[in-house]
């Protein structure tokens, strides 16, 4: 295959936010159902909504204070780059905590979509309004998180090859059975991939 754009998730996959999604969960009082926090406020009446934004915008700004970047994240961008591959950040937080995380640490990705741009993963709209602005076909992207919510949304979009990072035991259950993908503990272990997939391209 030919890679010409990897599309990334932030939280858990390029930064360790120091979040207990659960806690944030039960403060709103919303069930784990396996939907993004966000779809799950907008269902609620328009006071709840509003208290549970205001929480969840908390926490998150909490997470892009106190967080760190994942170790290897600016290697693996620099290695793309001299790929000539392009790189996109697509994430379910915020616009705000996005651009403290990125201005924090000097990171630069080509395109660059939060909620407050469009649509939720796993709605494939997601990636693939990514994609249209990168001018790139699915078959020619790689995309790399580390939940069922990026999985979904790239298996959807129908792009080429998704490597799942870390190894968090929860999201376990979270996948769906039979959609194809690369795991990778860590963001050097998913360069490897990468690395096998372009060397594989080759003629």
């Amino acid at each position: 295959m030919t890679i010409r754009a990897a599309l990334f998730d932030m939280d858990g996959t390029i930064w360790d936010a120091p979040i207990d999604w659960l806690a944030v969960r039960r403060e709103i009082d919303l069930p784990v159902d396996g939907r993004p926090i966000y779809a799950q406020l907008m269902e609620l009446p328009q006071l709840e909504r509003e208290r549970g934004i205001e929480i969840l915008e908390r926490y998150e700004a909490l997470g892009a204070k106190n967080g760190a970047l994942v170790s290897g994240t600016k290697e693996l961008l620099a290695y793309l780059h001299d790929a000539q591959i392009r790189c996109a950040l697509i994430t379910n937080n915020s616009r705000k905590s996005v651009k403290r995380v990125l201005e924090g640490n000097h990171l630069t990705f080509d395109i660059v979509l939060s909620r407050d741009d469009g649509a939720l993963k796993p709605d494939p709209q997601a990636f693939t309004s990514a994609l249209e602005k990168l001018d790139v076909s699915p078959d020619e992207a790689i995309a790399l998180g580390d939940t069922h919510l990026d999985l979904i949304a790239s298996d959807k979009a129908g792009i080429a090859q998704f490597i799942l990072v870390g190894d968090s035991h929860w999201i376990r259950d979270r996948l769906p059975a039979g959609i194809p993908h690369h795991r990778a503990a860590d963001l050097v272990e998913a360069r490897g991939i990468i690395t096998r997939l372009l060397q594989q391209a080759k003629p």
